[in-house]
């Protein structure tokens, strides 16, 4: 099982670990603990390099597989035995921009739920771009400008953004905690990692965040359309 140092500490750039298994076929490497955030909730995975037995490997690619995460391996260099010992860095400048594009998309989505009610239907995001999906029956200019100009006041506010790990038990009985249209925890989770911006939002979430809102940047609005009769998608971009 790989220990997620991430779910801790975004701020993880550097960390030690120790090559559990390797997957020849698909050169992928599982340690026994990475900083690396295997790609999840819309959110994509990180890359980075690992330097083992002075080797320094391209991670290409992370995923996580059951309860271990494998980071694939880009170029022809033979892989190391477990056991041996590894140094991870990530790919820094693009995490951060993910860690900022990630909160401002639950500015986003916790702006829309206390102020109209619309649960959100789906999402996605890369490096300072995202979009998301929600529950309204229309859509209009003037609403999206209304949208924009409040989740910007929300950043400005620089509200300290939290996260914690419950038991499932506790996590459960707080309310509207799942945001999502479908729940998508699985039934045997036991515990549930929640992240929560101070005075606006909380829900569960695996992902990594900035620790204040003021670290995202201006919000904007790029576009909006319509995906049926009461789903609506708001393509947002940060600054």
């Amino acid at each position: 099982m790989t220990k997620l140092l991430y779910q801790a500490d975004s701020y993880l750039k550097e960390f030690s670990a120790q090559v559990v298994s390797v997957d020849l076929a698909t050169r992928a490497i599982v340690l026994d603990q990475t900083a690396f955030y295997p790609g999840g909730g819309g959110q994509p995975c990180d890359f980075g390099t690992l330097k083992i037995n002075d080797v320094l490997y391209v991670v290409e690619k992370v995923k996580k597989q059951g309860d271990d995460v494998y980071h694939f391996i880009s170029g022809s260099e033979p892989l190391p035995a477990p056991g041996a010992a590894s140094f991870g860095t990530l790919d820094w400048a693009r995490r951060y921009q993910l860690m900022r594009t990630h909160t401002a998309m639950h500015i986003l989505c916790g702006v829309v739920w206390r102020d109209y009610g619309a649960k959100v239907t789906g999402g996605d995001m890369e490096p300072l771009k995202g979009r998301m999906d929600f529950e309204f029956e229309s859509m209009r200019g003037e609403l999206v400008k209304e949208i924009e100009s409040r989740i910007n006041l929300e950043v400005q506010k620089g509200s300290d953004v939290q996260v914690k790990i419950l038991p499932r038990a506790e996590a459960f009985q707080i309310p509207d905690l799942i945001r999502t249209k479908i729940n998508l925890l699985p039934e045997g989770i036991a515990e549930v990692r929640t992240v929560e911006i101070v005075g606006l939002d909380l829900q569960a979430d695996g992902g990594t965040h900035v620790r204040n809102t003021a670290e995202v940047g201006k919000i904007r609005v790029v576009d909006y359309k319509s995906k049926g009769s009461v789903n609506k998608r708001i393509y947002v971009e940060i600054e």
